[in-house]
């Protein structure tokens, strides 16, 4: 009868720790590649927080496969400070040096995008501004028109319950007591 290993040693305990400082430098590479992608395209700040959760998605499984594969399915603490200290390790020192480059790299690249696309943008400039006056004319005019409109139940809704502009109460009939319809005869003749 084989009995398994159920405890590591020292020695397999600090090469887990160096494997998740690697693994946490590796973690890094990943973040520079969603940082190096929004350096090239513009993002607002729904596009950030989906690439966000996304590399965070990512970490956490690959943790999960970390512990499945290197430590047998035992979880212990020391990944994660390993994994900490790995991305710290390398997003403040080859990581900025890496971020510098490829921003250098991209202004080096756009410039002569704007110069061939600049054309290309006033174009569209000059498109959008013209659907926009018209698409504002005819918006301005279906609102003249909504405003034109009466709604037959407001103005009914006003005539029945404006008891100034009705005291006679000619059309509506008489609810309460009716004595005072023949006094109120008398008073307006």
């Amino acid at each position: 009868m084989i009995i398994p290993e159920t405890y590591f040693t020292v020695h397999e305990e600090l090469m887990l720790l160096l494997y998740s400082v690697i693994f946490g430098a590796a973690a890094g590479v990943l973040y520079d590649l969603f940082r190096t992608l929004r350096a090239a395209l513009p993002h607002n700040n729904v596009l950030v927080a989906i690439e966000d959760i996304a590399f965070w998605v990512i970490c956490s499984f690959s943790v999960v496969a970390f512990t499945s594969v290197m430590a047998r399915g035992e979880f212990r603490f020391y990944y994660i400070i390993g994994g900490i200290t790995g991305f710290a390790l390398y997003f403040f020192t080859i990581g900025r040096v890496v971020i510098k480059i490829v921003r250098r790299l991209i202004k080096i690249i756009y410039l002569p995008l704007r110069i061939i696309f600049a054309p290309l943008k006033a174009l569209y400039a000059l498109i959008c501004e013209k659907v926009i006056v018209k698409f504002v004319g005819i918006s301005k005019n279906a609102l003249k028109r909504c405003e034109n409109l009466k709604i037959p139940l407001i103005d009914r809704g006003r005539m029945l319950y404006n008891k100034k502009t009705n005291i006679k109460r000619k059309n509506v009939k008489c609810v309460g007591k009716k004595v005072k319809h023949k006094e109120q005869k008398k008073s307006s003749g």
